[in-house]
Parts: C-alpha cells; structure tokens; sequence
C-alpha cells in the first residue's frame, strides 16, 4: 500500500488515497501503521476518498484506531496533497467530513501550496451535539485527579475543553490532567483538552491532550476552540494567533460566526507498507 506522511505544525498523518489504494481494516491499519516504533509512526490514519456531495473526502482516525470526525491540520494537508498530487486544479476546494463539509482556499506560489485557509464553521454548545453530559451552559467544572478546572466546553466538529491556566502552560502537567479530563464520564465519546495562557489581545499559548492520540504538537480545531473562547471571554480580539508546541495558527472568528484558521501544511515522506 503506497502512503503519504504529511505534517501541520508537527501534527504527523499518514495519508492513503482511495482512489488508487484499497483499505479493508482502517482500525487495524491506523494502530498499527501510527506506532512510532514498529510502524510509520503518526498521530493517526487519513484516508481521502471521493465524494458526491463535495470535491473529496476526509476519513481519519486517531492512532488507537478510534475514528475522529474532523482534524483541522489534516483539513490542511488534504487541501495542499490535492492540490499538488494532481487530484484537483482548484485553489477553492470543498471537503466532505464526518462533522460536514469544510471550505479551504489555498494560497499558491509557484504551483505549491504555500498556506491554507480552512472555513471552520461555526462553534456548536448544544450538549447532545458535543456531546456532554452537562447542561446547557457551556462554562462548566470538570475534576481531573487532585484539581478541579473550570472549562469551556464547545464543539468545532469534535468535542473540546478550553481550560485557562494562570500558572505557566510550558511547565503544566498536561498529560496527566489531560488524559484524566479525556475520561471523565461527562464526556460519553472522550475530549480534546486544551490548556492556555493568553499572551496578549492577540495572542495565546495553547497546548493541547487529543484524545485517542495522547499530546500533540498541534491541534487546528482545538486552536479554533481556544480562540473562540478567548474571544468569547474578551481576552483577545478577532483576529488572533494561537501559538502551539508546533509553531503558530492565525485563527479569526468572522462576523457571520464562522471560525477560519490559517496555517501551512508539509509533506515528509512517501513509500510502501506491507499490510
């Protein structure tokens, strides 16, 4: 089977195109090919297919095989592999999801992606559609072993809680808070923890426990929902970057309510895996 890895700020996929590969087992497939010692090595399995409602289509699971409804950063790298693997000649480029269809506009130099803007949609706090098992308001406390956070909890076509610290996010425990808050039962399908410290009124520092994946370098819709809330809370302006382990996000929360994220997209390898 032929594979792409690819990366967005350090957030690490591999890449399988449909349209010449066939994947029978993706759960297995994603374990095995995401283990950093025996495999590849990844935070998880992107699968891009056709699509009837839109120009492709995003499957992706996390590395333990569970399957994730939407990745911001892999949204990034499917528009920049399209674009220069010769699946599509458009610069606007519609994207079929689990959690809908996704927008991008791609900045080209020199026939190579250079930056991609993605149409993030707009935050969703309905518990049932996060889902929690909170009620409607969408600040809420969450305990995660000795501590208790207080959290906003919101979905940007996956479930998320944006926890502010005031104690420096660079020293902060985040993988054993973040694994804690991921299992806690008011979460039924698990969540993306985000832990921040906001900089200054246009920007944050931002760092993130996905779940199934562990901590990553990046998360795209995790740095929508933290600026989201940064803006909600009147930390920061519309416009604002969201620095990551990875490197940075320009994030901006539109007047129609939509949240777009600019950012690039790279690849770093290509080969064969004996399945």
């Amino acid at each position: 089977m032929h594979f792409t890895k690819m990366e967005g700020l350090g957030n690490d996929y591999i890449y399988v195109n449909l349209q010449k590969e066939t994947v029978e087992d993706p759960v297995l497939l994603a374990k095995r090919i995401s283990d950093r010692h025996f495999g590849v090595g990844s935070d998880g399995l992107v699968l891009i297919g056709s699509s009837r409602i839109a120009d492709l289509r995003m499957i992706m699971y996390n590395m333990d095989g569970s399957r994730g409804k939407m990745c911001g950063n892999a949204a990034r790298c499917i528009g920049k592999y399209a674009y220069e693997m010769g699946l599509t000649d458009k610069t606007e480029i519609s994207l079929e999801t689990d959690s809908g269809i996704k927008h991008l506009k791609l900045l080209v130099k020199n026939n190579q992606v250079e930056m991609i803007n993605v149409d993030m949609g707009c935050p969703e706090f309905t518990p049932s559609n996060i889902p929690c098992k909170f009620d409607g308001n969408w600040n809420q406390t969450v305990k995660a072993g000795d501590r208790v956070f207080m959290a906003n909890v919101l979905s940007m076509g996956n479930p998320h809680a944006v926890i502010f610290l005031d104690t420096p996010v660079e020293s902060f425990d985040v993988a054993l808070y973040g694994a804690a808050i991921e299992r806690s039962p008011e979460f039924p399908e698990g969540v993306n923890v985000e832990f921040v410290n906001v900089l200054s009124e246009t920007s944050v520092r931002m760092r993130v426990w996905e779940r199934g994946s562990g901590i990553t370098l990046a998360c795209g819709t995790g740095a929508c929902a933290t600026a989201f809330a940064a803006i909600h809370h009147g930390f920061c302006k519309r416009e604002m970057s969201v620095e990551l382990d990875g490197g940075s996000l320009a994030i901006e929360w539109k007047s129609d309510g939509h949240v777009w994220m600019q950012g690039p997209a790279r690849f770093i390898c290509e080969g064969e895996y004996e399945l």
